[in-house]
């Protein structure tokens, strides 16, 4: 069909015909119906990628160029950057480098905060331990060049890093706490088995007694 396409002398009804190829490109393409994608620049380069980028039609849209249209697509360039701890990742960093453009003090300490509590999260997740405030302020400074720092005192005072629950171990079983370092109320689970099976043991014997007295 291009290549009858081509050999229409009349310009005008060389342009009629492309448009009722292009009408059916899209019926063998159902994916091309879909009215909130226009697919309409695709199908008439299309067109013109199969003429060989020798046809002569009043296209709605810019002629292709055919060094441009295959044109190889662009070397994506890597980070050369050699991260200085890996597990924080790479947008760490970017944070870190946003943080040092800030120059009100309020605001920097804030965004240092921050940064320490999801460099607290992070840590965690790749070690599955806990870490104490004065790596992550000794990571924090050197990854910032000692742009970035802030007193330790008050970050242990205040808990400024503080990111959430604690998971610890003891004896071989996972014991959650809170900021405050205090059990949960409830127990563990051994004592709430034994909690529940008293209150059972307590009803039986209720019901019997009621039994008992009704048959006397």
């Amino acid at each position: 069909m291009v290549s009858q396409l081509k050999s229409i002398p009349d310009r005008g009804k060389r342009t009629q015909n492309a448009k009722a190829i292009i009408e059916l490109m899209k019926q063998l393409h159902p994916m091309m119906k879909d009215t909130n994608v226009d697919y309409s620049q695709k199908l008439w380069d299309d067109l013109i990628c199969m003429a060989n980028f020798d046809l002569d039609v009043e296209s709605p849209y810019p002629i292709p160029d055919k060094l441009s249209f295959n044109a190889p697509p662009k070397r994506v360039e890597y980070a050369q950057k050699e991260m200085k701890f890996k597990h924080y990742g790479r947008n760490v960093e970017r944070l870190i480098d946003e943080a040092k453009k800030i120059t009100d003090a309020e605001e920097r300490e804030n965004a240092v905060i921050y940064i320490g509590k999801l460099m607290k999260a992070l840590y965690g997740a790749w070690n599955k331990e806990i870490i104490e405030e004065e790596v992550i302020l000794e990571h924090l400074r050197r990854m910032s060049n000692n742009e970035l720092v802030i007193d330790l005192e008050k970050v242990k005072n205040e808990n400024l890093f503080q990111t959430g629950m604690k998971l610890r171990k003891q004896s071989g079983n996972s014991m959650i706490k809170d900021n405050t370092g205090r059990e949960p109320t409830g127990g563990t689970r051994d004592n709430r088995n034994n909690n529940n099976s008293n209150r059972n043991r307590n009803r039986n014997r209720n019901n019997n007694g009621g039994r008992n007295r009704n048959s006397k």
